[in-house]
C-alpha cells in the first residue's frame, strides 16, 4: 500500500472538510476516524479497557461532569490513534488514502512529509463547535493536548484563524502534499470516483447506526438527517447533501441537477 496522507488536529479544525475536498479533486480514498468511533470503542471495551467501559456505563449527563483527566481518559484519545493506523493499513492499496482524525498521533504517522496538523485558534474552534452544537468540554480540552503533541513532534502545522476560505486552506495543504499527490495513485474514471464517494457516505451511515445501537441512545437512526457528500464524481463538485440515513443507504446522495 502507498503510504497515506495524514491530517490531524483538534475538533473544529476543518480536517474533514479539507480531506473531502482533496479526495474529490484528486480521486483519493477518504478515511474519517469519526466514522469508526463506535467500532473503536467496542474494540477497547472488549480488550478490557477500564476507561472505555466506564464511559459506556455513564449517561451523557454524567460524563459531562467528570473531572478533566477522567474525561480525557474516557475519550480514548491515546488508544484510538493506533486503531486508526491499523484501519488505514487494512484499506486497499489504491488509490492513495487521505486519512483524518482528532485521535491521530503525530508519533504514529511515520513520514512527516505526508502529514499536516491543522491548528485553529481557540476562538475559531469554539465558534465552529458552537455553530454545530458541539462545544462540549472534551472537544475544548483536546485542543491543548493535540496542539502540544503536534508542536513537540515537529510535524508540519498549518495555523487556521478563519481569515482564509476553505479553498485557500485546501491549496495550502495541496502544496504541502504536492509530491505525494503527483505520485498517486489516483482514481481516474468518474465511476471510480463515484464509488469512493459512495464508500465515504456509507461509512457515515454505519457511524450513525452505531451510535443509536448504544443502550443510552434514543431515536431512530434511519430518520436521522446528516450531511453527506454529493456522489456525482465531478472533480470540481463541492456540493453537500442533507439527507436521512435511510435515503443514503438506499441509493446515491446527489445534489440537485447532479448525476
Amino acid at each position: 500500500m502507498t503510504a497515506p496522507l495524514w491530517i490531524g488536529g483538534p475538533p473544529g479544525a476543518g480536517k474533514t472538510t479539507v480531506a473531502t475536498w482533496l479526495a474529490r479533486r484528486h480521486g483519493l480514498r477518504r478515511y474519517s476516524a469519526d466514522t469508526r468511533t463506535w467500532v473503536h470503542r467496542d474494540r477497547a471495551s472488549q480488550a478490557g479497557n477500564a476507561a472505555a467501559r466506564r464511559w459506556e456505563e455513564l449517561a451523557p449527563a454524567q460524563r459531562a461532569t467528570a473531572p478533566d483527566d477522567e474525561l480525557l481518559s474516557m475519550s480514548l484519545h491515546r488508544e484510538r490513534g493506533a486503531m486508526i493506523v491499523d484501519d488505514v493499513r487494512g484499506l486497499p492499496g489504491a488509490p492513495l488514502v487521505v486519512a483524518e482524525g482528532t485521535c491521530l498521533s503525530p508519533a504514529l504517522v511515520g513520514d512527516s512529509s505526508r502529514a499536516v496538523w491543522l491548528l485553529p485558534t481557540r476562538s475559531l474552534q469554539r465558534e465552529r463547535l458552537e455553530s454545530r452544537g458541539h462545544a462540549n468540554r472534551l472537544y475544548l480540552l483536546l485542543h491543548e493536548v493535540i496542539e502540544r503533541e503536534a508542536r513537540e513532534s515537529g510535524v508540519p502545522i498549518l495555523p487556521v484563524d478563519g481569515s482564509h476560505s476553505v479553498a485557500v486552506t485546501v491549496r495550502a495543504v495541496e502544496e504541502l502534499f504536492a509530491p505525494a499527490l503527483a505520485a498517486g495513485p489516483q482514481a481516474q474514471s468518474r465511476t471510480e470516483r463515484r464509488e469512493l464517494l459512495r464508500e465515504a457516505n456509507l461509512a457515515i451511515v454505519e457511524q450513525v447506526r452505531g451510535y443509536f445501537a448504544r443502550p443510552w441512545a434514543n431515536g431512530d437512526p434511519e430518520e436521522t438527517v446528516r450531511v453527506f457528500v454529493c456522489e456525482c464524481g465531478d472533480r470540481s463538485c463541492v456540493a453537500d447533501v442533507e439527507a436521512t440515513v435511510a435515503a443514503v443507504a438506499a441509493g446515491p446522495a446527489l445534489a440537485p441537477a447532479h448525476r
